[in-house]
């Protein structure tokens, strides 16, 4: 296995490879650096007086309608109409109803959901009886958006992909590493000392340091 490594073909593969996987993860560890900073410090970064707007917006007949005493509401045509009419983004929760139904008559008529994204969140509450819906959006700042996305949350299906690539380049950023260093002998000597040592420093400050 060592000797394979120390194959001619495999150290030119495993540096070219090494190079350019470092340089198109370059930006991505600086952002994940970064934001692990801010997201161990949130109070020094997040802004502690989010900024909150509010909408209103007239609810047309169309989206609901009342069959055998029950109301019934069109989600489909609902989000469509919200994302026609306002400017709330992110991903948009479950439809929460709440109806009361007398004689064919809307008594009373409630519709909520929430959307949420990467430092923000916004939420939708529908009064069926007035056809009329408040929509209040929170934003949490800059930070708490990239926040966020190092979590990955709020951020979609596409961006958690791109996530678990970068993580995996970087594993294989670091294998490479190791490679290189196989058949520098007093290189590779020292590099394992300072593993050993970095990975004993870790345990210990886990095991005596962290409540």
């Amino acid at each position: 296995m060592v000797n394979s490594l120390k194959n001619k073909k495999v150290q030119l593969w495993a540096r070219r490879l090494h190079i350019y996987v470092s340089m198109a993860l370059l930006l991505v560890v600086l952002f994940f650096a970064v934001t692990g900073i801010t997201l161990n410090r949130p109070h020094l970064y997040v802004s502690e007086q989010p900024k909150v707007d509010q909408q209103i917006l007239a609810i047309p007949d169309f989206l609901f309608a009342i069959t055998d005493d029950h109301l019934v509401v069109d989600k489909t045509k609902l989000l469509a109409y919200l994302a026609d009419k306002t400017n709330v983004t992110g991903k948009p929760s479950s439809v929460q109803l709440f109806s009361e139904v007398e004689e064919g008559e809307l008594v009373e008529g409630e519709v909520s959901l929430d959307y949420k994204g990467p430092g923000f969140n916004s939420t939708v509450f529908i009064d069926l009886v007035t056809q009329e819906a408040e929509i209040e959006t929170t934003h949490y700042g800059v930070i708490a958006v990239l926040n966020d996305l190092h979590k990955g949350r709020n951020s979609g299906q596409v961006w958690a992909w791109f996530i678990d690539i970068s993580a995996l380049l970087m594993i294989f950023f670091v294998l490479t590493g190791v490679c290189l260093l196989v058949p520098k002998k007093k290189s590779f000597s020292l590099g394992l000392k300072w593993t050993a040592f970095g990975s004993v420093i870790s345990l210990l400050i886990y095991l005596f340091a962290v409540p």
